[in-house]
Order: C-alpha cells, then structure tokens, then sequence
C-alpha cells in the first residue's frame, strides 16, 4: 500500500500545527527533530573526518615516497594545517555529541574549538598575503578567545555543575607558612 507522499506531508504539516498549540507535544517534535538533525551532522562530520584522514595519509605517503626520499616536497605548513583541519573536525564531532549525550552546549568546548581554528589560521598564514588588520583582528581574536577561556575555566571550577560530586571537606585545611613558598 502506497501513499501519496503529498498526502503524507499534508498530514504531518497538520499534526505540527496542532502540536505547536500544545506545548507537551511541541516540545516533543522539537526533541525529535533537533535528535535528527544532530545525528545527521554526526554522521556528515565523521564523512569529512574520514575523508581529511584518507586525503592527508595519501598526501604523506606521496611525499614521504618520492624524491628526494624522506624530504617533504610541499610546505610542513600544509600537513600541519591539514592535520589541524583534522583536529578541529574532530572537536566539532564532540561537540555534536556531548549535545547529544546532555542536551547542552558546552561553552567551553565550543570557545577551545575556536581557539584550535585560530591556531590553524596563524600556522599556515602566508605573511606575504596578509595586511597588517588582519593581523591586528587575529591577534584581537586570539586575546578575546583566550580570555573567554580562561574566564570560563575558572567559572566552572568555582562553580561546579551540580552533576559533579565534590570531594571537598567541609572546612578548609589552615595555611602554613610553607604554603607560600609556592608562590617565590
């Protein structure tokens, strides 16, 4: 038995209007579309990821195999920038999945990422092609990251999530005197 695939659509579009005048049944179309569209950027990431892989091992097998044997002939700055690629993608991966895992995106992921796809930009910058603003916004855009990294780092170990267990006692232990060596 075979339906009209129109007919179908027409339905479903029904069911999703009647749904939105109920917040229950909204959020659960919601859910299951937002489940879907992260699975789907899963499996695309991991294509490109398995790709970029198969593309840089071919790349250094070629180098690596012709003359003058051992030496690259194209720039480490491409294999780096290639492996970096690689690593962001990577990063990306897991940020789709802890979404999947806990339905919140961790910022502090997201901010390393982009602190990796900064990186990336300044290991194979052509200094040659590059004006001195562009330079000035990479350099700007590594400060901004930086400390929204950092800030973030120490708002997570202030304030820990309440998923976490805490091992702390609760009184905190005196200081010594040679607890301040630490800081000469």
């Amino acid at each position: 038995m075979s339906r009209n695939p129109l007919s179908t659509l027409g339905r479903f579009l029904r069911w999703t209007i009647r749904a939105s005048y109920h917040d229950r049944d909204f959020l659960k179309l919601t859910d299951g579309i937002e489940g879907i569209v992260s699975r789907a950027l899963s499996i695309a990431t991991i294509a490109v990821i398995i790709v970029a892989t198969v593309d840089l091992i071919l790349i250094l097998s070629n180098q690596l195999f012709s003359s003058p044997v051992g030496f690259f002939n194209s720039s480490l700055q491409d294999i780096f920038g290639s492996l970096l690629s690689i690593l962001i993608a990577l990063e990306i991966l897991e940020n789709i999945t802890a979404y999947l895992r806990k339905h919140v995106v961790q910022v502090e992921l997201v901010v390393a990422t982009s602190l990796t796809a900064v990186a990336r930009k300044i290991i194979i910058l052509d200094l040659s092609k590059i004006d001195g603003l562009e330079l000035i916004g990479l350099g700007l855009a590594i400060l901004a990251l930086s400390a929204s990294y950092w800030l973030i780092r120490q708002a997570n170990h202030s304030y820990p999530s309440p998923n976490q267990h805490h091992t702390e006692t609760a009184s905190p232990q005196p200081r010594t005197q040679d607890d301040d060596s630490d800081f000469l």
